[in-house]
């Protein structure tokens, strides 16, 4: 994991159940991150970085959500839509946006989980294009679950279907577009300071110059690896800080559990070294069955991590006090199945996936 400066640690630690249970500091998340130059990491040095590679942004949003998941769920989502600036052929939209993002001055929001869905054949895109006279693309249609939507202004990343016979594209839609409509914060059971919220699209006009990449189809399978990867180190950082835990409660009566802790320990690291050996060898493209299954596997192991926690705390762990810390744990680990894409989808992608190719829906071709 990477070493987060003291004082971000310290903030992390006496917020973090305020974080999950409210929204009121739902603006001081980005800024947070941003000061302690985490946006940065993985970013090239020519782009205002300081170097690295996605690995390591991966171990920063590892060592934030150990600390709290809805910090590291904000960082996986701005994070993410970094990468897609980073991946995009539209240079001038990269300096355009990039500047304001790594700063922390303006959020990030990664709204093509529905186009992940879409790509592997398990949900049509739901926003349309429309061409119009001048040269503008008129876009309607709504996403229901986006994070990162700060209320301070945001940049949304949508896959979009194109005009007639023309392909799914992604684009850039902007808090500042007139159309976008922002609902309230969605009512979450947990980390509510995420600043979760679902998006209407009714006559927004862009510019092609806002588009990231003409073609969804060629660019998602491309951009999927760091999506996913980034989504794993929120599983990752939460089984490490349940093992920590258990380990320091371990004793004498429950000494029991130590083979438990150190087996699932293994376990968990086993998992995150393929992860950065797949993303060195850059197999995530070609073999995408591959991370879907580690996707599954960390949120898994985090489960179990939570569970081994709890018996090592415990009657404490049910008290509000003594048990706070694991409470929201708890909450947040019931998070990670449902994260799109959900648990329930990768296993349906990967049952695709293995049917014979006469078999399989055409859809699903792009996940081969």
């Amino acid at each position: 994991m990477t070493a987060l400066p003291t004082d971000l640690t310290a903030w992390l630690d006496a917020t973090a159940t305020h974080l999950d249970t409210s929204n009121d500091a739902a603006a001081q998340i980005l800024p947070r991150l941003a000061d302690a130059g985490l946006f940065h990491i993985g970013v090239p040095v020519a782009f205002g970085g300081t170097g690295g590679d996605l690995i390591n942004a991966v171990a920063a949003i590892t060592a934030v959500s150990a600390r709290s998941l809805a910090a590291g769920f904000v960082f996986w989502g701005h994070r993410t839509f970094i990468e897609y600036l980073l991946q995009t052929p539209n240079t001038a939209l990269r300096d355009e946006l990039l500047p304001d993002l790594l700063s922390g001055r303006r959020a990030g929001a990664t709204g093509l989980s529905n186009a992940m869905k879409f790509l592997s054949g398990i949900e049509e895109l739901q926003i349309k294009a429309q061409q119009q006279a001048d040269g503008t693309l008129r876009i309607d249609g709504k996403l229901p679950w986006v994070t990162n939507l700060r209320l301070g202004g945001f940049d949304v990343a949508a896959a979009i279907q194109g005009d007639g016979r023309q392909p799914a594209f992604v684009a850039v839609l902007s808090s500042d577009d007139a159309g976008l409509e922002r609902s309230a914060d969605l009512d979450l059971m947990a980390m509510r300071s995420t600043s979760t919220a679902a998006l209407k699209f009714d006559n927004v006009r862009i510019a092609p110059d806002r588009i990231l990449h003409i073609d969804a189809g060629e660019w998602l399978p491309k951009v999927r690896p760091a999506f996913l990867a980034l989504q794993c180190a929120m599983s990752s950082g939460l089984a490490r800080r349940a093992l920590e835990e258990a380990t320091a409660r371990l004793n004498r009566e429950r000494d029991v559990l130590t083979s438990s802790v150190s087996t699932l320990g293994a376990a968990l690291r086993a998992a995150e070294a393929a992860l950065r050996d797949g993303l060195t060898a850059h197999r995530f493209v070609e073999y995408p069955a591959q991370l879907f299954r580690l996707r599954i596997r960390l949120a898994e192991i985090a489960a179990e991590a939570l569970q081994l926690e709890l018996y090592a705390s415990g009657g404490r762990a049910y008290l509000s006090v003594p048990g706070e810390g694991f409470q929201r744990r708890q909450r947040e680990a019931a998070f990670l199945p449902i994260i799109t894409p959900s648990i329930v989808q990768l296993k349906l992608a990967l049952q695709l996936h293995e049917q014979p190719v006469a078999d399989q829906p055409v859809a699903i071709s792009a996940t081969a």
